[in-house]
């Protein structure tokens, strides 16, 4: 039974990720901040509580920002694989929090890659990079396209996957970063832009809510379904050799096409709704992400199954059960 640990196991990715490697035969241990109020909500439909002895999937205390205990649990655990999904991941408040954003994003992963090198040098080892790492880039951005960040998290970010670089290169370590377009999901963080639009158009279609502000509506990304992502993220271990992957869809679509499809998938008009508040505009703005995954498609097989329609459509379908209850 192959063994994985994963950082971040409480959020999007890492709660599809636990479910894809349990459903694999894995034995899976799931990394988790301390909070006074429960936090394992994605993991519901496989986290039974600590006294189920018959089951495969495992959380543990820790944090990046603690390199003895992520030594220790690398120690304990001996993972054939490291999935590293944990950051502080929301770029607008990056510019806020830069200090913590650097020290969790950037050199977390420099402790846990530590943390592998010494105690585990047999284990592979998978970075979340993210397609913010280009920023000004023009589009289409593939693995050859130089980096061009614009906010603090897109900085740390680009640190880390270059650590990763260092230390396959230096340590022949199996490192290799997966670079995401952006990827979403019912799991999906609501202070992020696509879950504040379906969970917007939901409320306002119910009567609870008048109105939603949103930031740069211009603002491009190529928007995939993360259950389809989490896919390629274990298909990158699994290769004779490491090499970094753009993953995809190759299709972008603008924030206004978000809201577009959004309200009209509930017969609604979004300009009747939608108003733009200055705030929630980044000091650097990244106006076009496009990603191009011909390199994951030809060598990992793997490309996106989920339609951006559809991925629309089942985020405002679960938001809207949620808030009819």
């Amino acid at each position: 039974m192959p063994t994985a640990f994963i950082t971040g196991v409480s959020g999007q990715d890492g709660s599809y990720l636990a479910e894809l490697l349990l459903t694999k035969g894995y034995q899976v241990h799931g990394l988790i901040r301390r909070s006074s109020s429960i936090n394992t909500w994605r993991l519901d439909g496989i986290y039974r509580g600590p006294q189920d002895r018959n089951k495969n999937f495992f959380l543990h205390y820790g944090d990046l920002a603690d390199s003895s205990a992520l030594a220790r649990l690398v120690r304990e655990i001996q993972p054939d694989e490291v999935y590293n999904l944990a950051a502080q991941s929301h770029v607008k408040v990056s510019f806020e929090i830069p200090e913590f954003t650097a020290d969790i994003t950037g050199t977390g992963t420099l402790r846990l890659l530590e943390a592998v090198r010494m105690n585990s040098r047999s284990t592979r080892f998978y970075q979340a990079s993210s397609s913010e790492m280009f920023g000004a880039s023009p589009p289409p951005q593939s693995e050859k396209t130089p980096f061009h960040p614009r906010s603090p998290y897109s900085c740390a970010k680009a640190f880390a996957h270059m650590l990763c670089v260092n230390y396959r290169e230096s340590y022949d370590m199996f490192a290799v970063s997966g670079i995401l377009f952006n990827h979403e999901s019912p799991r999906r963080g609501e202070t992020f832009v696509t879950r504040k639009i379906t969970r917007a158009a939901a409320n306002i279609k119910v009567g609870k809510q008048d109105l939603l502000y949103l930031g740069n509506l211009d603002a491009k990304r190529d928007w995939g379904y993360a259950g389809d992502y989490v896919e390629a993220m274990w298909l990158m271990l699994q290769q004779d050799e490491p090499r970094d992957y753009v993953i995809g869809t190759g299709q972008a679509h603008s924030v206004r096409d978000f809201c577009e499809t959004a309200f009209g998938y509930l017969d609604m008009n979004w300009q009747d709704f939608v108003r733009h508040d200055q705030r929630y505009e980044r000091p650097a703005e990244v106006d076009y992400l496009l990603g191009d995954p011909t390199l994951a498609r030809e060598e990992l097989g793997w490309s996106s199954k989920v339609s951006f329609e559809e991925l629309v459509a089942m985020m405002v379908d679960s938001d809207l059960a949620a808030v009819s209850t």
